[in-house]
């Protein structure tokens, strides 16, 4: 439900990370925080946090250009506008443009996610996040982004792409209702196009990820689709995907 700015400081170095795991420890002993949050918040910093800062000082500089799908499509130009019909994606990066940040699950599972499906190049990519988010320093923005976001590394720092469909956005926010696509529509010129390209990004690389075994489920609900139900994928996928481009 909440998420804190405290990033801003941190990776500037205007806190430390000890300074915030004792802030929250000294919080839990005087009973001003619930051991939930306390935990959760701790376990980020100093195992998400450098986790990620390990990875960034141990495969740099070829870490900047892994792309492990040979994603190459440019990025679109409504993530510096935010001028689409995807409210998701309208509100993310116009929130962006204001604000200079955006909170977890906008960075990853919708502008991120759709990156990852539509192909986008990760240098790209990275660039854009580098470039708005006034708490993105590379060490930390760039495995983040191409290891979590894009698994542009094959999978050295995450075990799974973070894919998902349209199901996924309308879960964990009220975009949906509010948006020109309808989420519960598959296919067709007003399906939420999240829908359909998630099952293309899975088809079109499927020799790189058949063996995932977190994701191996979805090849085979893929695999019991009808044949037309894999055409409409693929057409309305490519229609979007040019358009994108044009």
């Amino acid at each position: 439900m909440y998420h804190a700015h405290i990033s801003f400081y941190l990776n500037c170095g205007l806190l430390t990370p000890l300074e915030c795991v004792k802030g929250a420890e000294y919080a839990y002993h005087q009973g001003s925080a619930p051991l939930n949050a306390v935990e959760g918040f701790i376990r980020q910093i100093i195992g998400w946090r450098e986790y990620v800062r390990g990875i960034y000082w141990l495969k740099m500089p070829s870490y900047a250009s892994e792309n492990f799908f040979k994603a190459d499509r440019k990025l679109p130009g409504f993530y510096w506008t935010g001028e689409t019909d995807m409210n998701c994606l309208r509100q993310c990066v116009s929130e962006t443009k204001q604000n200079a940040y955006a909170h977890h699950i906008q960075r990853l599972m919708v502008l991120g996610n759709f990156a990852l499906i539509a192909g986008i190049d990760p240098k790209d990519v990275n660039e854009w996040f580098l470039i708005v988010y006034a708490d993105a320093y590379e060490w930390v923005e760039l495995p983040n982004v191409s290891g979590m976001i894009l698994f542009a590394d094959g999978g050295y720092l995450a075990s799974k792409p973070y894919a998902a469909g349209g199901s996924y956005i309308n879960k964990m926010s009220n975009y949906c209702q509010n948006c020109r696509y309808k989420v519960k529509e598959k296919n067709g010129a007003d399906a939420c196009p999240f829908n359909y390209l998630y099952w293309d990004f899975l088809a079109r690389n499927r020799d790189e990820l058949s063996q995932n075994h977190r994701i191996g489920m979805m090849y085979k609900t893929y695999d019991r689709m009808s044949e037309d139900k894999k055409l409409a994928i693929s057409n309305d996928s490519k229609i979007f995907l040019d358009r994108l481009e044009s």
